[in-house]
């Protein structure tokens, strides 16, 4: 069976088989976005196709009620609010982790039939200053390159991306075409030396919030040097406002503005002035800002007026987010489009009246992301309908967010998992399926369409999605226009449309594939639109000749005035607080939190910062630290690190109330978000930062029957079936804490000294119930063989006394995992760097990290460099 990758919007193809031993995930060889490979989290699908914590039957008011009690619930509370107040005072909030054909539905009914343009995305904060560009720019939300690219390429540059870890396997055809061809040249923007900087031969860490005056300054340049492409400027407007914009912004201000050293911006300048096949990879950086929209034509406007756009090797490319941001965007999910990508216009909507054969369309934009639940707050919108989405955690200024959703008077969650910040004030929950159980549709970054196919049963009394609207929709008195059996005949309407008086005026256009029978949909293989008369297989790259989608068929180039983040970093809020994703999770950690391997790179919130703030601000290695803003705070624990930029913070996103107390992020960041897209500024955070004090931290180990006692601060870390890992603060003795989890029936092993440490190891008939290590500090102790211990008890004395003092009782001692793929850890990887496996090939054939995803690849480079001279000094010392 061949189905697509739920995570990222790189797309890549999955193939899955089943044993006796159960399910088994590998890359799809023939993908094109992928050609086999996959990432750790791809590689780990299968260990997410598990019953623990499924919401396995609808939900009202707590009660479990059956299927046709709860929709008929979710359409009288509906129709009783719209009838009261409007069909402004109800709104759908989707996600791009739902199918095109579950988001095709959504949209119809807000949009089409209830009347109002409610129904905005997660994807406001993931992709909407790029779609907000672009369309200004081309005149479409139309990304003109694919991946092919990068192996043209003679310039790539990635700005605001980290794709080492949030696109590893479009990185990982980076690190092919650069072996391949070495004499490609990689530039990597981003204000910390992340990852992705392993490739990179020129690293600019500029200012946080700094990149439109980067930008604005390589247009001048191009300008100031002649190197304005002449057969693409008949088909550009705004030309002349746009270079005077760019005027001022000389090579000496951009250096200071964005506090690199000039040589630096001109030798990248030079690069891509000097080069015609450039393609620029932007993704959040660029995207979360105050300023994202102009950011993104900032590009677009050196791109276009130097011609590197539309050919193999060149372009301006946004790396989608989500698996199918793309395809929400299609359908028009987001509150500010209609359907098939159109705008809100009278000619637009009068289409769809027609087509829909509805007189309830609307006709304005609705609220955006951020709006939309400030609205709720205010008691505006009185019912939401939230789908496979987690806005508690992932919106901005997440208190405020929590406080709308308590005071709201519907709130609607259809979602996988039961339990999650989002879903604690819903008053209906729905089950829906998850990966493996849904069939449809997904488009990822280079507008590649992609089957998802179902290849297990549903869990419990899960629904599709579309079917759950699909049935509301029934109920509300819309039947004729929600008739749908199978996804299939979803997928059918949505191409129609898209070719429904279009004539070429519209980018999007799948009309090729309205006819495909329900066996051929099924069957249906990976092609790019658009998909019609002139591109029956497909198109893989946009504007090969330069007519744009605007009305006069040219581009536009768009004055920028670059500005920094909405608020600068002050004496009371003195670090710039930066978020985004880790490798090993996703999004809020409903799926990847399932899977152990997941959480053993890293396993609990932290901050990255560099060590002169870490000393101006009294923090130690690995402390718990307290971090706030205006808006909220967070506790969580010290890395230091010399990648980081002096003055800057680096915080993951994933975190949430089921995993960790205080570690959602996003109650930190302002709502403040761009004026053009509505994306919010999650990058750039004023904030200041503490040391926060307990009298003891410590490592709880303990199987799932047994219950842990209330603690000041808390991170739950899944370590295998049964057994879970916490990592714990609190005030007061330890051993008082300790006691009220004790059972009688047990026996217990105990070890500490007053001061320094406490140890106990509870036993029952042999099995080892509980395992607990407190000290000042957090206690070293080896945690991956100390959970193999639960699974396979120490027999001898001399192996529980170990066990009691948190060391190695089985194997060797891992450390920290560096290679989620196979499990290996950075004692293992250091010891073989000292026995003289010096490269990257030499440790994957010894140990094999590094061989499958290649996201551990430049933190085996790192360890090599900072191991290998300590080998070459021993080989120097014995042959002395």
């Amino acid at each position: 069976m061949k189905t697509t990758c739920p995570y990222c919007g790189v797309g890549c193809g999955v193939e899955i088989r089943a044993d006796a031993q159960g399910w088994h995930v590998s890359g799809d060889l023939q993908h094109p976005a992928s050609a086999g490979r996959l990432c750790v989290k791809g590689a780990a699908l299968a260990e997410t196709l598990i019953p623990a914590g499924r919401l396995l039957w609808p939900l009202v008011d707590g009660r479990r009620v059956s299927w046709q009690s709860a929709l008929d619930s979710v359409a009288e509370r509906l129709q009783k609010i719209i009838q009261q107040h409007g069909p402004d005072a109800v709104a759908f909030y989707a996600s791009g982790q739902l199918l095109t054909e579950d988001y095709y539905v959504a949209n119809k009914l807000m949009k089409g039939f209830i009347g109002s343009g409610n129904i905005d995305t997660n994807s406001r904060l993931c992709m909407a200053s790029a779609v907000t560009g672009y369309k200004r720019a081309l005149g479409a939300d139309a990304v003109p390159c694919c991946y092919e690219d990068f192996a043209h390429a003679e310039v790539i540059v990635l700005a605001g991306s980290n794709a080492a870890w949030t696109h590893p396997v479009a990185y990982q055809r980076l690190v092919q075409a650069k072996q391949q061809n070495p004499a490609l040249r990689v530039v990597v923007i981003d204000p910390r030396r992340s990852a992705s900087c392993d490739l990179a031969d020129l690293h600019l860490p500029l200012a946080p919030g700094s990149d439109g005056a980067l930008f604005n300054g390589l247009l001048h340049w191009l300008a100031q040097g002649g190197y304005g492409d002449s057969a693409m400027q008949p088909h550009l407007a705004q030309v002349p406002e746009t270079l005077a914009a760019a005027a001022g912004w000389t090579s000496e201000r951009v250096a200071q503005t964005c506090q690199l050293p000039q040589q630096d911006i001109q030798a990248f300048y030079r690069l891509f002035a000097a080069h015609q096949r450039v393609l620029t990879l932007w993704c959040m950086g660029i995207n979360q800002s105050s300023s994202g929209s102009d950011k993104c034509n900032a590009i677009l406007n050196a791109h276009l007026f130097s011609g590197k756009i539309g050919q193999p090797g060149s372009g301006p490319f946004s790396l989608t987010g989500q698996p199918n941001a793309m395809g929400g965007r299609e359908v028009g999910g987001l509150a500010n489009q209609l359907a098939a990508q159109m705008d809100f216009t009278p000619e637009n909507s009068d289409r769809l009246k027609r087509f829909w054969q509805s007189d309830r369309v609307a006709t304005q934009p609705g609220l955006k992301a951020v709006d939309l639940f400030q609205a709720i707050g205010r008691g505006e919108v009185k019912a939401v309908w939230i789908m496979g989405t987690n806005p508690a955690v992932s919106l901005p200024d997440g208190n405020a967010v929590a406080q709308a959703l308590q005071r709201c008077e519907l709130v609607i969650v259809s979602d996988v998992m039961r339990a999650t910040d989002t879903s604690a004030f819903a008053d209906i929950l729905l089950p829906a399926q998850a990966w493996g159980e849904k069939n449809g549709t997904v488009t990822n970054s280079e507008r590649c369409i992609s089957r998802q196919r179902a290849f297990i049963p549903p869990q419990g009394e899960a629904r599709p999605d579309w079917w759950m609207l699909a049935q509301v929709a029934q109920r509300l008195g819309y039947g004729a226009a929600f008739s749908w059996q199978h996804p299939a005949e979803i997928f059918r309407e949505h191409a129609a449309l898209s070719g429904f008086e279009n004539h070429g005026r519209r980018a999007f256009d799948i009309s090729g594939l309205a006819q495909l029978s329900n066996n051929e949909w099924d069957d249906l293989q990976p092609l790019q639109w658009p998909v019609n008369g002139d591109y029956p297989q497909g198109c893989a790259r946009l504007f090969t000749t330069p007519r744009f989608y605007h009305p006069d068929g040219k581009a536009r180039l768009l004055p920028v005035t670059p500005a920094g983040p909405r608020v600068a970093v002050s004496r009371s809020w003195p670090l710039m607080m930066n978020t985004g994703r880790i490798r090993d999770q996703w999004h809020t950690m409903t799926r990847t939190g399932l899977v152990p391997r997941l959480l053993q790179h890293y396993s609990e919130p932290f901050v990255a910062l560099h060590p002169d703030d870490a000393l101006r601000y009294g923090i130690w290695p690995d402390a718990l630290v307290r971090i706030q803003s205006r808006h909220g705070w967070m506790l969580t624990r010290a890395i230091l690190t010399e990648d980081q930029t002096p003055g800057t913070l680096f915080v993951p996103m994933h975190w949430n109330q089921q995993y960790c107390a205080e570690g959602n992020v996003d109650r930190l960041v302002a709502p403040w978000r761009c004026e053009h897209s509505g994306q919010p500024e999650s990058k750039q955070t004023p904030v200041r930062i503490q040391p926060w004090r307990s009298d003891w931290q410590g490592t709880l180990f303990l199987r799932d029957n047994v219950t842990p006692a209330a603690v000041n601060w808390w991170c739950r870390i899944p370590v295998a079936d049964g057994i879970a890992r916490f990592s714990l603060a609190h005030q007061g003795d330890p051993r008082r804490w300790l006691q009220t989890m004790l059972k009688p029936e047990w026996t217990l092993q105990q070890a500490g000294d007053e001061q320094a440490f406490y140890h106990l190891i509870a036993w029952e008939r042999g099995e080892i119930q509980l395992a607990f290590y407190a000290a000042a500090r957090r206690p070293v102790t080896d945690d991956a063989l100390i959970a193999a211990a639960f699974q396979q008890p120490p027999a001898s004395s001399e192996s529980r006394f170990a066990l009691l003092a948190g060391r190695a009782v089985l194997g060797e001692a891992r450390g920290k995992t560096i290679c989620s793929c196979f499990g290996v850890g950075e004692q293992q990887i250091t010891a073989a760097i000292r026995q003289g496996a010096l490269s990257c090939a030499a440790l994957g054939q010894q140990l094999k990290c590094g061989t499958n995803c290649g996201s551990c690849l430049p933190e085996l480079k790192k360890l090599i460099e900072q191991h290998a001279p300590q080998q070459a000094e021993a080989v120097s010392g014995r042959s002395e």
